[in-house]
């Protein structure tokens, strides 16, 4: 344990560095000067690059952060007097400051409870079909998460139950990809087969969580709702002038493939916490660990005396207990030393 309990941080993959791969590519873009406002050789490159990816002609946007990436596109696919269809513990609805709201002039989320942090089929239709009165906001957008605020994935078949149930009501599908690529890692399957083929109309995809220092792509695979959404991220202050520096990163990731090793090495790494942690007797896991985070339930005395050692870690996401999140960078030595630290706590009390 460093003596001076200096942080060690577990909260978020938000915490991690920037990886090799996409420092390199940022370095590269700053060799010459190049357009503004998107119009520059590495932007270009970096969405043809997507478009490969997907095995799409896709819209590609990039913006600087989560937030401004889900609630401009949750703009985008509805109207003021309409709702969005999101899960109890989703990000837009726990975590994102009205911003959907927001920038969308007042559409409603409307939420409901779903096992393991996931919506499903049924509980879209009681929302839709709870009213029809034009009282009633309108629902428009289903928004899930891939992966889920606790953990888990939605499988592909699960994708096309939620997309047949959308398709009977009419509504619009938003993904939001904080953790897309450990989604893809983890369940071993090709972005289009996560998003595109299983009918995602927009997908928020991360790259800060996975090894970049800022940006989000927003992609739409329904070009028809992408219309004038340059204007709205110009208007929301999210289009980059030196917009190179936030596309030649991800760039980084894509064309060396390091997106998937870097989430591939994360969900490794949450395996290894979790399965430390199940031979600790008073440690208890809440979600199966399906991507790059674990939840454990832990005595609160116990929480307390972790965050006195510098573990960093939160305990109000999700549905409560502690989350320890995995990054690209996430060493096993680190992952003993937490254990280490819980064994030593418990068998103390």
């Amino acid at each position: 344990m460093p003596s001076d309990c200096s942080p060690r941080f577990l909260a978020s993959d938000n915490t991690s560095g920037v990886c090799p791969e996409a420092l390199e590519y940022l370095i590269a873009a700053n060799q010459s000067d190049d357009l503004a406002y998107g119009n520059d050789a590495w932007t270009q490159r970096a969405s043809d690059r997507f478009r490969t990816l997907f095995d799409y002609d896709c819209d590609v946007f990039f913006v600087f952060n989560g937030t401004a990436a889900n609630s401009l596109s949750l703009a985008s696919l509805s109207q003021s007097y309409h709702s969005v269809i999101c899960h109890e513990l989703a990000h837009i609805e726990t975590d994102e400051c009205g911003g959907p709201e927001f920038f969308s002039n007042g559409s409603k989320l409307l939420t409901a409870s779903g096992e393991h942090g996931k919506l499903t089929p049924d509980g879209i239709e009681r929302l839709v079909t709870k009213r029809s009165d034009i009282h009633y906001p309108k629902p428009r957008v289903v928004s899930i998460t891939q992966a889920t605020e606790v953990g888990t994935l939605y499988t592909r078949e699960e994708l096309l139950g939620i997309r047949a149930m959308a398709d009977k009501y009419d509504l619009r599908l938003h993904m939001d990809g904080a953790r897309f690529a450990n989604a893809c890692a983890a369940l071993e399957a090709s972005p289009a087969e996560l998003t595109w083929q299983a009918g995602v109309d927009v997908l928020c995809f991360s790259g800060t969580k996975n090894g970049l220092p800022m940006g989000e792509a927003v992609v739409f695979f329904n070009r028809d709702m992408a219309e004038d959404f340059d204007y709205r991220c110009k208007q929301a202050g999210q289009l980059a002038s030196k917009m190179r520096f936030i596309a030649a990163p991800w760039l980084g990731l894509l064309e060396t493939g390091a997106w998937l090793d870097n989430a591939r090495h994360a969900n490794a790494m949450a395996r290894y916490l979790a399965e430390g942690l199940t031979t600790l007797p008073g440690a208890r896991l809440m979600f199966p660990p399906q991507a790059n985070s674990v939840f454990v339930e832990l005595p609160p005395d116990m929480l307390a005396r972790l965050r006195e050692l510098g573990w960093t870690f939160y305990t109000f996401i999700g549905a409560g207990g502690a989350r320890f999140v995995c990054a690209w960078n996430t060493s096993t030595e680190l992952l003993d030393e937490l254990l280490t630290d819980i064994r030593t706590a418990l068998e103390a009390g």
